[in-house]
């Protein structure tokens, strides 16, 4: 089986390669590339995020031929993709960071910036907090309720269809950290930087 991590040049994304790479051992092979063949043929997709929305949505555009490839893959072939952070905020129809920038439209929503109350919550919302599971969810397999899982973020994906959202932290209010539609996955929090629940998460995905 071969998993695909997405290289789209949106910052640093060695620790959701070593990630991968410690889940899977010799079972699956781990690829990192951008090159649309490799992602049509993988069995599964994992597109990282670091950096603003609109950065990463600039990323993805640079290279010629991606987003329709990832659409092809997603919504054609049907096939798992994950995001991560900023790579679930794509899935979004519109992102407000810096300027308004038209995201991947795969779930129907808006990314906006955390209401932080005139200050009372800091900005970006940093380190760990717990996750509320809403609903059954492949990736949560065996995944315990209130979790504690590693956020850096200061926008939120705000979904039109409530059904979508598997989880959620409380930061100032219900914050999205993780949704999922048929098999697209996605979480706002950080699963290779949050310990060995959130290497379970990687593996439930490699194992779908």
């Amino acid at each position: 089986m071969n998993v695909t991590i997405v290289d789209y040049n949106s910052g640093n994304i060695s620790s959701v390669i070593n990630s991968f790479k410690e889940v899977a051992k010799d079972k699956v092979n781990i690829e990192v590339t951008a090159d649309l063949k490799t992602i049509k043929t993988s069995d599964k997709v994992v597109l990282p995020g670091q950096g603003s929305f609109k950065s990463c949505i600039d990323g993805l555009n640079s290279i010629n031929g991606l987003i329709d490839t990832l659409n092809e893959f997603a919504l054609e072939s049907k096939k798992p993709l994950l995001g991560i952070c900023v790579g679930l905020q794509m899935f979004a129809d519109i992102g407000f960071e810096e300027v308004e920038t038209k995201g991947l439209g795969w779930i129907s929503g808006k990314v906006s910036k955390i209401d932080n109350q005139s200050g009372k919550f800091k900005l970006p919302h940093i380190g760990w907090n717990e996750i509320n599971i809403t609903k059954e969810s492949k990736i949560f397999k065996e995944i315990e309720n209130k979790s504690h899982m590693y956020f850096v973020h200061s926008y939120e994906f705000v979904p039109e269809d409530k059904s979508v959202i598997s989880a959620t932290t409380d930061y100032s209010s219900n914050v999205v950290c993780a949704a999922e539609k048929e098999n697209i996955f996605g979480t706002q929090f950080h699963p290779e930087k949050s310990d060995k629940t959130g290497l379970k998460i990687i593996d439930n995905f490699i194992n779908l």
